[in-house]
């Protein structure tokens, strides 16, 4: 169980300039392990260049990021970098999904490459993750082309939380819904970062349409 005292993610004094109209700045922002808050305000690049910065992607101009008591700039090479990766999940349109293959075949290539070899196992944890998002088992051997914006997302996010991440980093999702779809992800997702015990982080722009 986390320690619910512990520090997932904090931000100090960061500034990171991504040549916008200023950059990006932030204080003070603490994110305990088992928390989940959105941040209001941001747009797309605002919230790609955080997230960047939170996963250590890129390092702040000035000031400090940790996750888990780490500096992100202290990771020095790129296999510490893919190591640190392991603990996010990131739900996000960047995330490449391949609308050719069926919705399992995406799900399980986040766990094995084999994907004409899936055992029983892992066949059964992709199952898993899917009834877990809200795929139904029918979705399961179509094509991603054929599911809604609803079904994508869920997608999306059965493949961020398909690794076990300690963190989920939510770039916009009530944008990537149909405005009917919002209140139900919403609160699926809120259950799935609960049950899991996952500190979140949900950014967003639109004030009227807040993703809980």
């Amino acid at each position: 169980m986390p320690d619910s005292t512990g520090a997932a993610i904090e931000l100090r004094d960061v500034q990171k300039d991504y040549h916008s109209l200023r950059p990006l700045r932030v204080r003070t922002l603490d994110v305990r392990e088992g928390e989940s808050i959105a941040l209001l305000g941001f747009d797309r690049a605002a919230a790609e260049v955080f997230v960047n910065l939170i996963t250590g992607a890129t390092v702040p101009d000035s000031g400090e990021v940790r996750v888990f008591g780490r500096p992100t700039a202290a990771i020095q090479d790129a296999r510490s970098w893919l190591d640190a990766l392991d603990c996010f999940g990131i739900l996000s349109e960047r995330a490449v999904v391949l609308d050719n293959m069926t919705v399992e075949d995406n799900l399980a290539m986040t766990l094995t490459m084999s994907l004409h070899d899936v055992d029983a196992a892992m066949r059964a944890k992709v199952h898993a993750i899917a009834d877990e998002v809200g795929l139904r088992r029918e979705q399961l051997s179509k094509p991603v082309a054929a599911l809604s914006l609803g079904g994508r997302l869920r997608l999306r996010l059965g493949r961020a939380l398909a690794p076990d991440p300690r963190i989920l980093l939510a770039e916009h999702p009530n944008a990537l819904l149909e405005p009917a779809d919002v209140g139900g992800f919403a609160a699926d997702y809120a259950h799935i970062v609960a049950n899991r015990q996952l500190a979140s982080v949900v950014l967003t722009a639109d004030s009227k349409r807040l993703f809980r």
